[in-house]
């Protein structure tokens, strides 16, 4: 069971995805659209990934399948007659009640659905002994680690005996080394067919995981989300990341996640938008230097394959992307094919000294990000060479949900201040001209 891709016999699907579009509204505005026509079926007998970048919509669309959110448009509809298909979840946070112990946990979902005293222990016990943590049930979650914390989620969902398991995430949260012993136990026991489930629907943002578990992966855009393709995973299982295959299926995948968009198509990615509107992630000035300075250095000397740079820098796609693309906001840098690539002005960004890199950043600051030219011209024009927080606040907030907005806003403070373009009170939520350069 389960040693290779699967091959669908004429059934209907377990879940049927139609033209989902979510937006997050905002009270005025056009709102925030997160997915725009997802389409998505789920068959028995595989494990499917929605891989991409945070703001691509993929845990929105989970929690979708899951009822948690009711999505703006399109519907969600599991084909088997009425009563057959159910769902349950597996959450990045663990999710645990502390008060609880690790039996108390699992029952839960069992007590919920009024299953007798009983009954419900012995179908726990059976699930604590599955996920193995057999000798824990006594146990409260302080007293275990966070993979261990995990596997009690685990079990929680498999408990109830779900048809489809959602999983967020499940393994971001944990160190590399017991996220690698919990997704390794996972695949053994779903290959061995000791799980008591269908499928599995698994969002993540570590392409090798995605290559590593899946049968087939959808790979979400950013901003709005979108399924720009979807790939079969045809190698057996178990698999060897260092199998050229392997490797070839994961150079493909960056290569298609940092594709540019064919003239007449919009822009998908970071910065779709080019005004007051553009969403900024949380990217420091000093992982934007050290990337600098990791593409300069040898071996690359100015060109990286990304899949070698993450296994370089230890970053994961989700971290990674936002600095190389943020680089190419800047014209630092240029991402194209799975490759990364320093334009003249990040050569001399690498060489310069600290004064100069200072000066360097703040014209390219200045040229290319709207938000923090605009501050600068507000001061530069006010006779006091103030100007309140909350002023542009609600500006972006025309463009950007409060979230977003305010992270956008923070970014440019860091980014603004390390350019010494303008100086900002914490305190008074003030922007000044008091220290320019």
């Amino acid at each position: 069971m389960n040693n290779f891709a699967p091959v669908f016999a004429q059934t209907l699907p377990l879940v049927d995805v139609r033209h989902v579009r979510h937006v997050y509204g905002k009270g005025s505005g056009p709102g925030l659209t997160v997915l725009d026509d997802v389409n998505l079926t789920l068959h028995d007998n595989e494990i499917v990934g929605l891989l991409g970048r945070s703001g691509s919509g993929k845990s929105t669309l989970l929690r979708s399948i899951a009822g948690l959110v009711q999505p703006s448009e399109g519907s969600i509809s599991f084909p088997r007659p009425q009563g057959q298909t159910t769902v349950s979840m597996v959450f990045q946070s663990f999710a645990l009640f502390p008060w609880l112990t690790v039996l108390q946990n699992v029952e839960v979902g069992l007590e919920a659905k009024r299953v007798p005293p009983e009954e419900r222990r012995r179908r726990a016990l059976a699930a604590i002994d599955l996920i193995g943590l057999d000798g824990f049930e006594s146990a409260y979650p302080k007293e275990l680690s966070g993979g261990m914390r995990q596997r009690v989620g685990i079990a929680r969902a498999l408990v109830v005996d779900p048809d489809i398991l959602l999983m967020d995430e499940p393994f971001s949260a944990l160190d590399v080394l017991t996220a690698e012993t919990l997704r390794t136990d996972l695949l053994d026991l779903w290959s061995e067919g000791r799980m008591p489930i269908k499928s599995i629907l698994l969002v993540t943002h570590n392409i090798e995981e995605a290559v590593l578990m899946c049968d087939r992966i959808l790979i979400f855009s950013s901003n709005p989300g979108r399924v720009v393709a979807e790939i079969r995973v045809d190698l057996p299982r178990p698999r060897n990341r260092q199998d050229p295959a392997f490797r070839a299926m994961v150079e493909d995948i960056y290569a298609r996640m940092t594709a540019r968009a064919a003239p007449g198509q919009p822009r998908e990615g970071l910065f779709p938008d080019a005004g007051l509107g553009m969403a900024l992630p949380r990217v420091s000035t000093n992982a934007m230097a050290g990337l600098i300075e990791a593409l300069a250095a040898e071996p690359y000397n100015g060109t990286a394959d990304l899949p070698q740079l993450a296994d370089q820098t230890h970053y994961e796609v989700d971290e990674l992307f936002p600095i190389a693309e943020v680089l190419q906001l800047f014209r630092f840098a240029e991402l194209e094919g799975g490759d990364l690539r320093l334009l003249p002005a990040g050569r001399r960004f690498a060489a310069a000294d600290v004064d100069a890199r200072k000066q360097l950043f703040a014209r390219h600051l200045l040229a290319c990000v709207p938000l923090a030219a605009h501050i600068r011209r507000v001061l530069d024009d006010r006779a006091s060479h103030h100007a309140p927080a909350s002023r542009f606040i609600d500006e972006i907030q025309d463009f950007l949900d409060e979230v977003s907005a305010t992270r956008t806003l923070n970014t440019v403070i860091q980014w603004g201040r390390y350019a010494e373009i303008f100086a900002y009170d914490e305190n008074a939520s003030l922007f000044s001209l008091d220290n320019p350069t």
